[in-house]
């Protein structure tokens, strides 16, 4: 029996390639997802992609002899950003394995798996199966057969598939600087805007999975610094920042400076409701305030979740939601199976921005309506205790509400929150805060710092 708790977390696998996991693990999490699938659909085939790790190969092809050994077939869809898996999974209507660490490090490799359809697969719907069953190893049923391994190119699908969601065609000449930070963004965007009257300035398109130039991770400051060098030195329209698995998009306007991934959830969700083929849209709890503003504004009504792609992918389902959006830059349409991509994200800002006359950072200045902490990391050595004495901060002050949907967040009576929550592997608390100004959002940020890091401080 191994103990696989440590790399099968709440959405996916992840961990150090080979202390953690290693070609032999990928077998046995193979033939538990092939036994998995086999039980609940019926399914007779997955398909698999990669992204450029150098561990990514050698696991996924371990994975599929995992998969043929109890008699389920692979189709490998090859080099491809998670986006392109979800796109595989869903037009071919199979369940996916998609062979990604996102934007973690070079030693590390995990996967993501879906449901064909793209629908996900978490901690609470089959993922512990999964990882029991590959704990284990060791199944009753006895297949028939031996699987197939065959190969399939979908990216020419998937830029078709996404061109006719977004056309690109007639919108004003860009220059876009796009850095695809050595990660699959440079595989996919030569392909999906091609031939369109953009200018793209490519950065670090060369595909390298130990991360040459900077990580692959926009949601650090530190590696947007490129792109924003680049942007105002190219005099560029927008700038373009992907993750290591493009499933996530950062943009920058003209000045160089980044666009609040809760302004772009508005801006897309405007588009998608003036289509008039839904109203509800969703949002994680700590995207700003204005995004169920505007929702409102345009005749759309917004749901409220919880952070963690399978929660909004849940909702989108039970809501028939038209579009989904995140503080870390997840984008999920209904268009595309309910899945996030950063690519038709950034083709719906590439086409607000080249339909009208606006530089982006005036197109985008509607959308950014409050002042905004971005999230604050601390170290703690009890995350209960140290939530709990915030709340009895707060809690019981006039017009002050509380609620733990996600952690605990707390409104205040002038316009003011924060969310406070634990992460899920790491000892630490996770603050995001906003409020009318600047002023006022330093002054809540500070307060609530200065109870959540007492501990630390006196040591």
């Amino acid at each position: 029996m191994r103990d696989l708790s440590a790399l099968i977390k709440a959405y996916d696998v992840r961990g150090v390639v080979p202390d953690q996991w290693d070609e032999d693990v990928a077998r046995a999490i193979g033939a538990a997802f092939a036994e998995f699938v086999h039980a609940e659909s019926g399914a007779t085939a997955v398909v698999t992609a990669h992204d450029m790790r150098e561990s990514s190969v050698p696991l996924s092809r371990a994975f599929a002899e995992g998969v043929i050994a109890r008699g389920v077939d692979v189709v490998e869809a090859g080099l491809g950003s998670t986006d392109l898996l979800y796109f595989a999974a869903g037009s071919l209507g199979l369940p996916g394995a998609m062979f990604t660490a996102s934007h973690n490090p070079a030693q590390y490799n995990g996967i993501k798996l879906c449901r064909a359809g793209a629908a996900p697969i978490g901690q609470d719907s089959g993922l512990v199966t999964i990882r029991e069953w590959a704990e284990r190893d060791d199944y009753e049923r006895a297949p028939d057969r031996v699987g197939t391994v065959s190969a399939r190119d979908v990216l020419a699908g998937y830029a078709t598939h996404l061109r006719s969601l977004v056309d690109l065609s007639a919108v004003r000449p860009l220059k876009v600087v796009v850095d695809a930070g050595n990660g699959m963004g440079g595989h996919t965007v030569p392909v999906v805007l091609a031939d369109l009257p953009l200018e793209i300035v490519p950065l670090y398109f060369e595909l390298d999975g130990s991360f040459p130039n900077h990580e692959a991770n926009p949601l650090d400051p530190a590696n947007l610094v490129d792109l924003q060098r680049a942007v105002v030195e190219h005099g560029a329209d927008i700038g373009l920042a992907f993750d290591g698995d493009a499933d996530r998009v950062f943009v920058v306007d003209e000045r160089g400076e980044p666009v609040s991934p809760s302004a772009i959830t508005a801006l897309v969700a405007v588009r998608e409701l003036a289509k008039g083929r839904g109203t509800t849209i969703i949002h994680n709890l700590i995207t700003s305030r204005a995004v169920p503003e505007i929702v409102r504004e345009h005749g759309g009504q917004p749901v409220r979740t919880r952070v963690g792609h399978s929660f909004i992918k849940a909702e989108m389902a039970r809501t028939d939601a038209v579009f989904g959006g995140e503080h870390s830059a997840h984008y999920y349409f209904r268009d595309f199976w309910r899945a996030d991509t950063g690519m038709l994200a950034a083709m719906h800002v590439l086409a607000a921005l080249g339909e009208q006359g606006r530089p982006l950072s005036g197109l985008t200045a509607a959308y950014a309506r409050y002042a905004a902490s971005g999230e604050i990391n601390s170290t703690v050595a009890d995350a209960a205790e140290r939530t709990a004495a915030v709340r009895e901060l707060y809690e019981g002050e006039d017009g002050v509400t509380v609620d733990e949907l996600d952690g605990l967040t707390v409104e205040l009576p002038d316009g003011a929150w924060f969310n406070l929550r634990a992460s899920n592997t790491e000892p630490l608390l996770r603050l995001n805060v906003e409020a009318p100004d600047e002023a006022r959002m330093s002054e809540l940020r500070d307060r609530v710092l200065g109870t959540v890091r007492a501990e630390e401080e006196q040591k």
